[in-house]
């Protein structure tokens, strides 16, 4: 990892005309301009119940490019539970069925990066209730949190309020027990700027050096995480330490979404692009 990135984004990027940043190349990216399913070459997927008690089965059919963007879309729909197991005390077995369905892709083991850098994704997020839509990265070292986990973005609510997240996880002395830099903002501050904020498209980017962690939307600086207190027990540091990292881009339904019970399904979760920077 190299020295902290000493200028602005000059602009913001589209589909055309990638970000300029002093001192960085584009490394990858994908704009999803290939009609069809992902490209296989920088996406696989998670299948069934996953992680959060939440509600959705994960599976590939629900993750489509078209139009230049990538759509993951949540349907109501039943969907048999082929692990059901009615003894058993794990939510993911003893449910017979999914009451919905929706897609979580990943990068793991294809496309993969060393820690810092500038990463940039644009996207369109659906605040309906029930929805938890994110763009995520884990460290390939390590359980978690141990290996480090960073939300670019999380939508869902707490105390019933819809919030935009922003947050960077690590380690502790307790086994699977996070220590959290987060940020939280009501999405009540955006629509108070914008009444039509959750109909568009906008930008979430990260600033990655060997100091900090920041987190921005649209250009405003939500998250700024200090990478000297980001340290596991074992003194090992996974965010400083050049160790790489996989990107997760998913749309999970219920658990802290909400409960998507009088929500109008489909719901969507659409991506414009990704792109990755690292230093020269």
């Amino acid at each position: 990892m190299r020295n902290p990135i000493k200028k602005e984004v000059e602009f913001i990027s589209t589909k055309d005309q990638s970000t300029k940043i002093e001192g960085m190349e584009l490394v990858w990216s994908d704009e999803f301009d290939v009609d069809g399913a992902p490209n296989p070459a920088n996406w696989s997927f998670e299948y069934g119940f996953k992680r959060n008690q939440e509600l959705q089965w994960y599976q590939a059919q629900n993750a489509t490019c078209k139009d230049g963007l990538l759509i993951i879309e949540s349907k109501k729909e039943k969907i048999d539970n082929p692990n059901y197991n009615p003894l058993s005390q794990d939510w993911r077995y003893s449910r017979e069925y999914a009451e919905y369905s929706s897609s979580c892709l990943i990068s793991r083991n294809l496309q993969e990066w060393q820690g810092g850098g500038y990463y940039e994704i644009r996207a369109r997020v659906d605040t309906s209730k029930g929805s938890w839509p994110a763009i995520w990265l884990l460290g390939t070292e390590q359980g978690w949190p141990e290996c480090g986990e960073i939300d670019m973005m999380e939508f869902y609510r707490i105390n019933k309020v819809p919030t935009i997240l922003a947050n960077v996880a690590w380690g502790t002395n307790q086994q699977y027990k996070a220590a959290w830099d987060s940020s939280t903002t009501p999405l009540a501050d955006f629509i108070s700027k914008d009444p039509d904020w959750s109909k568009k498209f906008h930008t979430w980017s990260m600033k990655w050096d060997n100091t900090s962690i920041q987190i921005f939307l649209d250009g405003e600086l939500l998250n700024e995480v200090d990478l000297s207190k980001t340290v596991n027990p074992d003194k090992y540091n996974p965010f400083t330490d050049n160790k790489n990292f996989y990107l997760l881009l998913n749309l999970a339904i219920g658990s802290n979404g909400g409960d998507p019970s009088k929500t109008s399904f489909p719901l969507k979760f659409e991506v414009d692009y990704v792109r990755v920077y690292k230093y020269l």
